[in-house]
């Protein structure tokens, strides 16, 4: 293997540790990944809830929390409609809890057995007969542009919240909350799973309900000078999002109020400043002393709750705000005031409490599951929901964990996405979702525990189902391979079971390094899923065959169809030509190592690495596992593990300070060979943690090794 570590300039890595306040081997590796940009490395460096991004930021929310409440005051019945997988279940069981926390009448609904991905007609018209007036769907809906036509003739408002890319229109609903809508302006983070639009909603909801704010325009105005004139600045805030701001230069005594957009931008608006007897004095030296504008004081309320900015001006505040350091340009004074503001009121209503942090459990779930982009925001929503699971688990969850064996450790987020994830998945898979949201609800212990061995059991019978099944798979993908000029494979059969044609073509793409169809043949209908490689999106692929689906929608890497059965050969005729377009690049083979940083033996303690390791979760899509390399560790002891079949090594690595244990897999052909005992080694790694006799161990796992030169031995 080649091993590659990228080399930074030393004064970037400074400048970095000095700008955002950490350590230089966290600088060194933020940039050896690309990260150097203030707002993706607030994003590894905070993991305060107060970094979300505004839940109203979303176009559509507040027509959507407009909507839920009025069915809450007229005592309306309302459907949460979602999907079979990790995410739509943990989408449909946080929106169900929160709005039957709120007294209101709700049911919640998924795909069964057979059913087709999305709302349905049925679902729709059963909901209507049964007097129904709101369905809100979650992590589905955005291609269900027929299904929502429906329930508006049936006199039944729709909410649509979804994650799914947007193709063709868009259905006719009464909100729309998707983050990869087209707005203006657009939402900062299109990378959201559907758990985590859900998590959006409910938090809104929470503010709506708490907040005198919610629904006012709230102007925050500020004068500061320049030269010989000044400058008023005003930004005008609605759920706490700046919707409009408003700059005025002027020069005292050169123009009247009346000649500025001051009057017409704040009539009817509630003023509020940080220093207003100084801002009054400034305003009637700008404007003479005829004009008063109606301000109201908000710094000694902000200091109440905010002790450390107490006292202290704008300019001032600037220098300790932890927001502003990651701004691309230095954040103005007005800029500060809006995040004091904001600060201030998610404290003083307190938005963020322990039920904040059950719900976060759920988002935290779904969103690994979807494998979902650790970027962003998605990393406080995961690193937040899982250090509540190891805190407090929600009942269900807490069940799992002890009857999985998980209880009483700590878990990381890859941990989760496959050891409890598919537990959870499995329900879906097997035709039988709702099993899965029954256990998240429910209260009485008894029942959960019946549950949790359900959900268990089907997952032993999805996990049988796969491995019988792959070996009717993999064979039909070679064939595949060859006729698609090994661009594409598809598998289709009536022996394959819906449920697990995901996985399968998941395993497909890990096999053979190319994109993968695996379809499900019924009598009527055929249910397909597709999968991709890196750096090709599907979505033009499927896009051309789109007349011949019944209906079609995912991501950019992993997507599902459906078509009638008679439509199938010719669907798979049009993709076999369309697969000779498909230019894969090259990818990574494997052979590359790109290492984090390369460590000297004084940094090679658990002291120093598992808290840089904690600040780098959670890992998995986005973020890889840091990989490190040392030189000249000398080999104190080996082992070599394994069952039946001695193929494992287990080595000690003494730094001098430090013996450190390391697994290296597959490598015990290479002991006496490679390296023995006594010998000096370089090695490239990952530190891990290893649970043992319920003690938590840190552990080295090593990638790759070779003799250290002038080790003495060839």
């Amino acid at each position: 293997m080649n091993w590659e570590k990228r080399d930074i300039p030393p004064e970037l890595v400074k400048d970095l540790a000095a700008k955002y306040g950490c350590g230089e081997l966290t600088a060194s590796i933020l940039a050896r990944r690309g990260l150097m940009r203030g707002e993706d490395i607030r994003y590894f460096l905070e993991e305060d809830l107060r970094h979300l991004r505004n839940p109203f930021e979303l176009s559509g929310m507040e027509d959507a929390v407009e909507r839920i409440l009025a069915a809450k005051e007229e005592g309306e019945k309302v459907l949460v409609f979602g999907d079979r997988d990790v995410d739509g279940i943990t989408s449909t069981t946080l929106l169900w809890s929160f709005l039957s926390r709120l007294g209101m009448e709700v049911s919640w609904r998924l795909p069964e057995g057979d059913e087709p991905y999305g709302l349905s007609l049925e679902a729709v018209e059963e909901f209507a007969a049964a007097y129904g007036t709101l369905i809100i769907t979650v992590d589905c809906g955005i291609s269900n542009a027929a299904e929502v036509e429906r329930a508006r003739e049936l006199g039944v408002d729709v909410i649509v919240t979804d994650h799914h890319n947007i193709r063709d229109g868009l259905p006719d609903a009464l909100a729309i909350v998707n983050p990869k809508l087209a707005t203006t302006p657009p939402y900062p983070f299109r990378d959201l799973a559907g758990c985590g639009v859900i998590y959006k909603l409910v938090w809104a909801l929470r503010f709506a309900l708490k907040s005198e704010t919610y629904g006012q325009s709230i102007c925050l105005l500020n004068t500061r000078p320049s030269n010989d004139a000044f400058i008023i600045e005003i930004a005008k805030l609605r759920n706490l999002v700046v919707i409009d701001r408003l700059m005025e230069t002027v020069v005292p005594g050169m123009v009247s109020i009346t000649e500025t957009r001051l009057p017409r931008f704040l009539t009817g608006q509630q003023i509020l400043t940080w220093d207003a007897p100084l801002q009054k004095k400034t305003l009637r030296k700008i404007f003479g002393g005829g004009v008063e504008i109606q301000m109201l004081e908000i710094a000694a309320e902000i200091g109440k709750e905010i002790p450390q900015t107490a006292g202290k001006s704008l300019l001032r505040l600037k220098e300790l705000s932890r927001i502003a350091r990651y701004a691309e340009k230095s954040p103005g004074e007005l800029d500060i005031f809006i995040n004091l503001f904001t600060s201030f009121i998610q404290k003083r209503e307190n938005l963020f409490t322990d039920e904040d942090g059950a719900d976060l459990q759920l988002a935290s779930l779904g969103t690994v599951a979807d494998i979902m982009p650790l970027r962003d925001e998605n990393r406080i929503i995961v690193r937040q929901g899982v250090a509540a699971l190891m805190k407090t688990p929600r009942p269900a969850l807490e069940t799992l964990f002890f009857k999985m064996g998980l209880s009483g450790r700590r878990l990381s987020a890859a941990e989760l996405s496959w050891k409890l994830c598919p537990t959870i998945n499995a329900a879906g898979r097997m035709g039988d979702p709702g099993k899965a949201v029954s256990l998240l609800i429910q209260e009485d212990a008894g029942e959960r525990d019946r549950l949790a061995d359900e959900l268990i059991a089907l997952n032993e019978d999805r996990r049988t189902l796969g491995n019988d099944t792959w070996t009717v798979v993999e064979p039909l993908a070679q064939e595949s391979l060859k006729d698609l000029e090994g661009k594409l494979v598809i598998v289709a059969g009536e022996n394959i079971a819906r449920g697990v044609t995901g996985i399968m073509a998941t395993r497909l793409v890990s096999r053979f390094k190319v994109p993968a169809v695996v379809v499900s043949l019924g009598e009527e209908t055929a249910i397909g899923s597709c999968r991709s490689v890196k750096g090709y999106d599907l979505r033009p692929l499927l896009e051309q065959c789109a007349d011949l689906f019944i209906d079609w929608g995912g991501h950019d890497y992993a997507a599902g169809f459906s078509v009638k059965r008679s439509d199938w050969e010719p669907l798979r005729e049009r993709l076999a030509i369309f697969a000779r377009t498909i230019e894969l690049g090259e990818g990574d083979d494997g052979e590359t190592l790109i290492i984090d940083a390369e460590l000297p033996h004084a940094y090679l303690s658990p002291d120093i690495l598992i808290p840089l390791l904690d600040r780098f979760e959670p890992y998995g899509e986005g973020n890889r596992p840091l990989i490190f390399l040392a030189r000249g560790l000398r080999i104190s002891d080996i082992l070599l593990m394994g069952k039946p079949e001695l193929k494992h090594v287990k080595l000690t690595l003494d730094t001098g300070k430090y013996k450190w244990p390391a697994v290296y897999w597959q490598a015990a052909d290479k002991v006496k060979k490679e390296f023995d005992t006594g010998d000096k080694v370089d090695l490239v790694f990952e530190v891990t943690r290893n649970w043992f006799n319920h003690t938590e161990i840190p552990q080295l796992i090593i990638t790759d090794l070779i003799r250290s030169a002038g080790s003495g031995r060839t």
